[in-house]
């Protein structure tokens, strides 16, 4: 059976990592520290650029004080060793303890610095008047920020530590111990990665997701990258007035169709391949007239007499495209889910066949 200390221990890092990156769960229990103290840092709509000045500095000085309430726990699930008592409690307890004080004690230091001056010493404060004129400072700066945040036509996606922000003017990037800006006229932006995912954490969809470098012009500024689903880069595209650089083999899929031909194509690659008999003739695809017809129709989910799909007598008369986009045609939009497991009727036939039944041939 396990010992008071090693259940506790096990709790404690259980919640101290999902304190530091808030699942869903958390956030919907409010167990978040933007909603603990939601009434110090008051309304990210009513002014954005202090709310997160105060946010940064509340989450680092809270995230640090997670070593001190581990020990302080164990003062009582762990009464042997006397840890309430420190000239008493094991010299590795004592040191523990020596740095669990100093991290919040130097962090407090940290954010009562970048407080001096109303928050003029803040990381962001200080990026902010990079972009300030001359005859103004940082919080003019602020205060056009603020008024654009509160616009409805603002771009905005990702996860509460990773957000994404576009505004006419500005993109920002909410993390959770910084928040990155550059102003669009003076960022150079490139899409550097692109990762495919076969199923989304929040649906049972394909998914892409793009990594896109913002690099400021003023080398002040520190470049910084956003992550975005592919099917919302139409839409940022639609908000920025600087163009979007693709690096090389970056292939950028911004529909739900594109994402699932690439599914598709992926699945018929490893479903039995059907070999042309030598007297037949490859004709053009008869649905694009472009490419050389690809694939045939061949039952292979199940026995002949078993199931739903049916045996398709066609010759090969599509490309994998055509067939690909053929399905999905036929396909609810509202269900995307289902797409993958759905039967359609076969174009020329309407022999009934899953993707199981599409052969590449050879």
């Amino acid at each position: 059976m396990d010992s008071p200390e090693v259940t506790f221990t096990l709790a404690y890092l259980v919640f101290a990592v999902c304190f530091v990156f808030t699942p869903t769960e958390f956030h919907s229990a409010g167990l978040t520290v933007q909603n603990l103290l939601s009434g110090w840092l008051g309304s990210e709509d009513a002014a954005f650029v202090p709310y997160h000045l105060r946010r940064t500095a509340a989450t680092l000085l809270c995230h640090a004080l997670l070593p001190l309430g581990y020990y302080v726990g164990m003062c009582f699930a762990a009464t042997d060793k006397v840890l309430y008592w420190p000239s008493r409690a094991p010299d590795a307890w004592s040191l523990f303890l020596l740095l669990a004080v100093a991290l919040p004690t130097v962090t407090w230091a940290l954010v009562y610095y970048w407080s001096r001056e109303c928050w003029a010493r803040h990381p962001l404060a200080r990026t902010l008047a990079l972009y300030a004129l001359p005859q103004s400072d940082w919080r003019a700066v602020a205060a056009s920020i603020n008024t654009e945040f509160r616009r409805i036509d603002k771009f905005a996606t990702g996860a509460p530590g990773a957000r994404v922000i576009v505004t006419d003017t500005w993109v920002m990037k909410v993390t959770t111990y910084q928040v990155h800006v550059a102003q669009q006229q003076d960022v150079q932006l490139t899409v550097t990665q692109s990762q495919q995912h076969d199923l989304s954490p929040d649906s049972n969809l394909p998914v892409q997701l793009l990594t896109i470098c913002v690099a400021a012009a003023r080398p002040s500024v520190q470049a910084f990258d956003i992550r975005l689903n592919s099917a919302e880069y139409g839409e940022l595209c639609e908000k920025l007035r600087a163009p979007i650089r693709s690096a090389a083999n970056v292939v950028i899929h911004q529909s739900l169709g594109d994402l699932f031909l690439e599914t598709f194509a992926s699945l018929v690659e490893v479903n039995p391949a059907y070999a042309v008999p030598s007297s037949q003739e490859l004709e053009a695809c008869i649905g694009c007239m472009q490419a050389r017809a690809a694939v045939k129709l061949v039952k292979t989910c199940a026995e002949a007499t078993e199931g739903e799909c049916q045996q398709c007598y066609c010759r090969p008369m599509w490309c994998l495209t055509c067939m690909g986009k053929w399905f999905a045609s036929r396909q609810d939009p509202q269900r995307p889910d289902t797409w993958l497991a759905s039967r359609v009727p076969c174009p020329t036939c309407r022999a009934r066949f899953c993707i199981l039944d599409v052969c590449a041939v050879r």
